[in-house]
């Protein structure tokens, strides 16, 4: 049994390099940054133009929300084990969100689109003719939700790498 205030996992080791970083935060924080970093350079590619926007937006390849959710899966599976209730946790969430992203973000964005074009085409003296245009961008394509995913998994490999270099 755990008295309060003691920690599972094996972070209580003692180990001095552990009380220092939360592994778990930091891979999740990387992965998010690296994808939403990306897209300015995935953005550029396609539209052949800069668009730094990319790095506070949703949307587009890769997935920034599947990126940290994966790499928040793998870093508490590393650290605490596949068996633990945490690792459970954090499997879910990442399911959830991937699930998310490819469904109904996906619908929502597209019907979004719909909706611009319907109103980009109602006469000037429409009501509704001055409606500023939805977000279009909400959710991922399954490539987008798999790019992310995959780098979520490397990010939190490379800093288990990394914080296990001796």
């Amino acid at each position: 049994m755990r008295l309060m205030g003691e920690r599972s996992g094996s972070t209580s080791t003692g180990d001095s390099s552990n009380v220092h970083m939360n592994y778990p935060l930091l891979s999740a924080l990387l992965a998010f940054a690296f994808a939403q970093s990306i897209k300015v350079f995935t953005t550029r590619y396609k539209e052949k133009r800069w668009d730094v926007k990319q790095l506070l937006g949703s949307g587009g390849m890769p997935s920034s929300h599947s990126a940290t959710v994966s790499a928040l899966t793998v870093a508490v599976g590393f650290q605490d084990g596949v068996a633990g209730t945490t690792f459970a946790i954090a499997l879910i969430l990442a399911c959830v969100v991937m699930y998310d992203a490819t469904g109904v973000r996906l619908q929502a964005g597209r019907q979004a689109e719909l909706l611009n074009q319907l109103v980009y085409e109602l006469p000037a003296e429409h009501p509704l003719a001055d409606t500023r245009p939805l977000r279009e961008l909400l959710g991922h394509t399954p490539p987008q939700v798999a790019a992310g995913s995959l780098l979520g998994l490397v990010t939190a490999g490379i800093i288990h790498l990394i914080s296990h270099v001796n």
